[in-house]
């Protein structure tokens, strides 16, 4: 052993960045197993045999640096290595593309990371703000009363989105309604994006992409607490709070992370009519996450989320829900959270994960109103208007993945998946009893033949079981699916030149009949609410996609650039498309029905360039070009035939979406401690469609375009060592490019909202914390 000891060079250094230590960097041998890590000071150790060695060095939110050196040199003198920031995330490490830790530069498909930066230049308070500064993905508003909000994804609604937290499936349809405002940044540690297919990995309903929301990792010793306080439109209110504190142990075999956040929003109305077109809004979130290591091979993961949410919207919200015209008011109590077990050989080369998270929402809820009458019926009516939900979402799963010498890898595993939702409101006989469970087994194998290119086969096997009954009024049906579907997947990379690097992929996909987010939801159009109802006989949908992209990254010492060119194309077999009906219900209640469709698609371009020649300067921009069309025209408003005024709407694009959207993203750094951070988002024109109260009858509206703009003014300060203090202002939607065509009064139609989700609102807030951070 004194023998061996005395054979091994011990090499001591630091990884600093523009002279300030960086913590916990990686520092590992290229080819092998052999590795270390910095401390909390970035110093580090390393001892390694006498010989010549390529060391690659990595930290989150830096340039990987790679430096051969011989040990010979550096027996006496200490080895310190500076790296650079990495404005543009060319270095990411994601999961989301493959189930595994990956460097973003080598994943077989196209993945977009939003980070804490991007979180902070947009000052999004919740998810839904943040998502839409990444091509082909668009946040929209579909409710007046609620805020309803849903993420699109290459042109195809929310539902065919699969929502992730911490990498597992357990946001359901009712969390999707209005979970994207109720996760706050502030917990996030990023959000990973990978848009079409991802049904190999995933589950059924990642027909257009994945949206994996992933909550802050213990670190390193910080804390920080920050406040936001904003005008709408010189209005109304916008009050936030957050805190965090994060503690981890000097050996780095355990930490915690507790985080918290308190916002109250005050209603908006942007017309004067008495109505809200922003709901009041207060929310309660606490969290936490944490790990320990038994020891160098296994690690143990828990993270558990508690969300409170009131928020209410409609007309006169001083007063009880059954005394207004309308009203929609919800308390949300949600908790969620998740256990994970990893485990590894000593040779990392097999490694298991044994995981199980679940998700409880309860719902109390009120929909409707006088409508504005007040007759004895429309009392009655009103003051059984009051509904409770409860949905349950359990996930248990396990997975193997094993590296072989020859790099390539091979993923397997198998997951349970429960999801429960009852539904009821009695005063209008609404009643949803759905119970769907999954049993999905997964297996993907990473080719790696060469440098340049690899190839990455998968597969998953799902049997799905959905037992529902739906009842509105005297309007009942029924669900009850068996059904085992095979959903492959196959991409490619190729690098065929250097930094240039050429994807293109195929994954199936399908959703089951079952209620879906927008189902969920309940508008009211002419003072009576909409519901939303399955239709007899409805069957399976399934998808085709398939996408192609070029990328091009490349760093120039400080100068990074990044540009991207992809296609993509989607058909969809049966499609599920909500359909007016034009029946009103014994209690006026309106009804919308889920049908198949004939055949649709959706086919585009995504684009997306950056460029930072240094850390004073980053500037990105991307956008979408699209097209969504139905194979043959499709009802959209099926006329009652009592009144010859009516007639059948039919059409062929997909309506609410436009055929041009995109975002920008530029940071400017004036002097050394202050920032300059312009944002916005582009919406092009699309068709509305607006129910007219007073008869019923469904017309389509073009919309105007919109350029949502903004500006954000940050100035950091040292208060100590280990003191620091950010100070922001800025102007949200600073153009004031907003909606002016709202509908009015008691009989409006709430979906009828499109464009930015906010007014021209200003804000300015104050930061404290141990990190420096801007």
């Amino acid at each position: 052993m004194l023998s061996y000891s005395q054979q091994k060079t011990t090499i001591k250094g630091s990884i600093t960045s523009v002279g300030k230590p960086i913590p916990f960097a990686n520092i590992s041998i290229e080819n092998s197993t052999l590795g270390t890590s910095a401390d909390l000071e970035g110093n580090f150790v390393l001892e390694i045999e006498p010989g010549t060695y390529t060391l690659k060095i990595q930290a989150v939110g830096f340039k990987t640096e790679q430096k051969t050196i011989l040990t010979e040199n550096y027996k006496n003198q200490p080895l310190n290595i500076e790296l650079q920031e990495d404005m543009l995330g060319l270095d990411d490490v994601v999961i989301s593309a493959t189930r595994n830790r990956v460097n973003v530069k080598k994943t077989p498909v196209v993945v977009n990371v939003l980070s804490p930066k991007l979180f902070y230049a947009t000052q999004s308070i919740a998810v839904a703000e943040s998502l839409n500064y990444q091509p082909g993905v668009r946040v929209e508003t579909n409710c007046q009363n609620c805020g309803f909000t849903q993420v699109r994804l290459n042109g195809l609604d929310g539902s065919y989105t699969q929502v992730l937290i911490n990498s597992r499936a357990v946001f359901s349809a009712l969390n999707s309604v209005y979970g994207l405002e109720q996760i706050p940044t502030s917990i996030l540690d990023r959000i990973e994006v990978v848009r079409s297919g991802g049904s190999a990995l995933y589950g059924s309903n990642a027909i257009a992409g994945t949206v994996n929301i992933i909550t802050k990792d213990p670190i390193l010793n910080s804390w920080e607490i920050a406040t936001n306080f904003g005008i709408i439109d010189g209005q109304s209110t916008d009050r936030v709070f957050n805190a965090n504190a994060t503690v981890v142990s000097e050996d780095l075999n355990s930490g915690i992370t507790v985080y918290g956040m308190k916002r109250d929003r005050d209603s908006y109305d942007a017309n004067n009519d008495g109505f809200s077109e922003l709901t009041e809004l207060t929310n309660t979130s606490l969290g936490t996450k944490s790990f320990f290591k038994p020891n160098e091979n296994s690690k143990i993961t828990l993270d558990l989320t508690a969300i409170e949410e009131y928020r209410r919207g409609g007309d006169r919200l001083d007063l009880a829900p059954h005394l207004t015209d309308i009203t929609e008011e919800l308390d949300h109590n949600t908790l969620m959270g998740g256990l994970t077990y990893e485990f590894s050989n000593a040779e990392k080369t097999n490694n298991y994960s044994i995981y199980i998270s679940g998700q409880h929402t309860h719902r109390k809820s009120f929909y409707g109103g006088l409508g504005g009458g007040r007759t004895a019926q429309d009392s009655i009516t009103a003051a059984n208007a009051y509904g409770n939900t409860d949905d349950l979402a359990i996930l248990v799963g396990g997975q193997f993945t094993r590296y072989f010498n020859n790099n390539d890898v091979l993923t397997v595993g198998a997951e349970y998946n429960l999801n429960r939702t009852e539904d009821n409101i009695a005063g209008y006989n609404r009643f949803i009893d759905q119970k769907v469970n999954s049993i999905g087994t997964f297996a993907q194998y990473e080719w790696n033949p060469s440098e340049v290119f690899s190839a990455l086969v998968g597969t998953r096997l799902d049997h799905v079981n959905v037992e529902g009954n739906y009842n509105i009024q005297q309007v009942n049906r029924t669900s009850n699916i068996d059904q085992t579907v095979l959903s492959p997947r196959f991409t490619l990379l190729y690098n065929f030149a250097e930094n240039w690097r050429l994807r293109g992929g195929y994954a199936r996909g399908f959703r089951a009949p079952q209620a879906f987010n927008e189902d969920l939801h309940i508008s009211s159009v002419g003072g009576e609410p909409q519901f939303v109802i399955l239709s007899e006989d409805l069957e399976t949908e399934y998808s085709n996609a398939f996408t192609a992209s070029l990328n091009y990254s490349k760093n120039f010492k400080k100068l990074q650039t990044n540009f991207l060119l992809e296609g993509f194309y989607t058909d969809l077999e049966n499609p599920f498309i909500t359909v007016s009906t034009g029946a009103t219900l014994p209690n006026g209640s309106i009804l919308e029905e889920v049908r198949n469709g004939s055949g649709a698609y959706v086919a585009g371009t995504n684009f997306e360039m950056g460029i930072s020649p240094s850390s004073k300067f980053t500037f990105q921009m991307g956008g979408t070009i699209q097209q969504s069309k139905y194979r043959e025209g499709q009802v959209l408003f099926q006329a009652d035939g009592n009144n010859p005024a009516e007639t059948n709407i039919v059409i062929e694009d997909f309506v609410r979406n436009p055929t041009i959207y995109g975002y920008l993203n530029t940071n400017l750094r004036v002097f050394k401690e202050s920032s300059i951070d312009v944002t916005g988002t582009y919406t092009g024109k699309m068709t509305v469609p607006l129910v007219v109260s007073d008869s019923g009858f469904l017309q389509l509206n073009e919309s105007d375009p919109f350029f949502d703009l903004n500006i954000k003014l940050n100035h950091h300060l040292d208060l100590s060592e280990n003191l620091q203090m950010n100070i922001f202002t800025g102007f949200k939607n600073i153009l004031n490019s907003y909606q002016d065509d709202f509908d009015t009064g008691a009989t409006r139609d709430s979906d009828y909202v499109y464009g930015p989700s906010l007014p021209r609102t200003f804000f300015f807030g104050i930061k404290f914390g141990n990190l420096h951070n801007l």
